[in-house]
């Protein structure tokens, strides 16, 4: 069959692919954009999307349930068919929009089909086509790792790509690996009235890099859920029924979420053909910044490259590989921006820029009598941030409070800005904010460096804040 020739060929068609080819087709390359199926982006199809629906119902009825706090009475009923109903309704139609997206890319960039190598510019397709490509784009995403003693459940075995599709909510649930999704779904589902049990080999939640937030995270989960920490969970089916066992017990459960990571989804590529060097996992060295695979015209973008496994880095990568793509040999190592790392728990678990050096100084601010957070019943975790001394410059924050989230982007903005604790003091924070409550871990590095507080600023706190 014709063999078909490009600039640049992406095999993938998820956030980090579209974005590669786009920037890669604006620099003036022709391009190709491979995928088996187009069917959306992992984000909007099994992944961000989803799981926030799933955790937007499931705070809603966590806060129905605490509303006599305030003063309101209420029952809660969970409608299980209905939760998940409204899930995939939804996410349908973020997909929607995705594919939209894809369906307006030029005429005879999209190739339906599985690529893989033949040689370091020569690709293969099942039909018999084959390519050739001045650089190729790796962006084939991640998937499930499913341990071996769990590939023999297929009755009661949930993934990340599962999950979404149950018509009902399960009774109980065992989830297996408390990384980002496993924290995020275990939450959501003990608070939709699922039993949950939370088991990890390590006795670490979420990789947390804080001792503080993580002993405030473990207290939070440890009311809507049981927690297994270094644990090795151990599955069988006996007459039907599914049962965990690990050291000091066992339960039976309807259900196994297994979150134990998304490995590069690479198999099939048959990466030798390119005559690169691979490690044991059969990856390539990859360039970090660069994204360039060795001195090769290879990239490797987005989850495929397991380097920072986020959507918008993704986004990113993508474009920095379709532009080293196109300018190979010459590629650029451009600055990335600061760290952040958000998981959807409730309250938001967040991680900015670096973890504190032991020069540096440290700022806590307790939010479990945050005036804000008090008013609307949730004074729950802390903040931390870290400065480097002399100076008070921010360098990273561990955060898990009300609104992390957003205070995640504001302290991200000033680490990439350079600023200091004085700085951000000096900035109008209006009472009574969430925002407010940084001010004391703020204060407290400032009295470490120490700096002087700007005399025309007012930067006193109003009782409770």
């Amino acid at each position: 069959m014709t063999d078909l020739t490009c600039d640049v060929a992406v095999i993938g068609a998820g956030t980090a692919g579209l974005a590669a080819e786009r920037s890669a087709r604006k620099a003036g390359a022709t391009t190709l954009l491979i995928d088996p199926a187009f069917n959306g982006t992992t984000c909007a199809t099994v992944g961000c999307m989803p799981s926030k629906l799933l955790i937007a119902a499931a705070r809603t009825a966590h806060e129905a349930r605490n509303a006599g706090a305030l003063g309101i009475r209420t029952q809660v009923d969970i409608d299980g068919p209905a939760v998940m109903r409204r899930l995939r309704d939804l996410r349908d139609d973020f997909v929607s929009a995705t594919r939209a997206g894809i369906d307006r890319l030029p005429d005879g960039v999209r190739i339906t089909g599985r690529a893989h190598f033949t040689g370091p510019d020569r690709l293969a397709l099942g039909d018999g086509r084959s390519i050739r490509a001045g650089a190729i784009v790796i962006a084939t995403g991640s998937s499930p790792m499913i341990p071996p003693p769990y590939r023999d459940l297929p009755h009661h075995l949930l993934t990340n790509e599962t999950i979404f599709e149950l018509r009902d909510l399960p009774k109980s649930l065992a989830v297996v690996g408390a990384g980002p999704i496993g924290l995020e779904l275990a939450q959501a589902m003990a608070r939709l009235g699922v039993r949950v049990a939370l088991f990890d080999h390590s006795d670490r939640l979420g990789g947390v890099r804080c001792d503080d937030v993580h002993d405030a995270l473990k207290r939070t989960l440890a009311r809507d859920m049981d927690l297994h920490l270094g644990s090795d969970p151990a599955p069988s089916v006996q007459d039907g029924t599914l049962r965990i066992d690990w050291g000091t017990g066992a339960e039976t459960f309807d259900k196994v979420l297994v979150a134990t990571g998304r490995p590069p989804d690479i198999a099939g590529l048959n990466l030798a053909a390119t005559g690169l060097a691979l490690n044991d996992r059969g990856m390539p060295d990859i360039d970090p910044e660069s994204l360039q695979c060795g001195d090769a015209a290879i990239f490797v973008a987005g989850d495929a490259n397991a380097v920072r496994p986020l959507l918008h880095e993704a986004s990113d990568e993508g474009a920095t590989a379709g532009r080293n793509a196109v300018s190979y040999p010459a590629v650029s190592r451009p600055d990335r921006e600061v760290p952040l790392a958000i998981t959807f728990t409730d309250p938001p678990l967040v991680t900015v820029g670096a973890a504190p050096a032991r020069s540096d100084a440290i700022g806590r601010a307790d939010y479990t009598n945050q005036g804000r957070a008090r008013v609307e019943n949730r004074n729950v975790g802390l903040a931390r941030i870290y400065a480097a001394a002399p100076g008070g410059r921010l360098t990273g924050a561990d955060l898990y409070c009300p609104g992390a989230d957003h205070m995640g982007h504001l302290l991200a903005l000033a680490i990439g800005r350079g600023l200091s604790a004085t700085d951000l003091l000096a900035l109008p924070i209006y009472h009574p904010t969430l925002e407010e409550g940084l001010k004391p871990a703020l204060r407290d590095i400032c009295k470490a460096v120490p700096l002087k507080i700007p005399a025309d600023r007012d930067t006193r706190t109003p009782p409770g804040a």
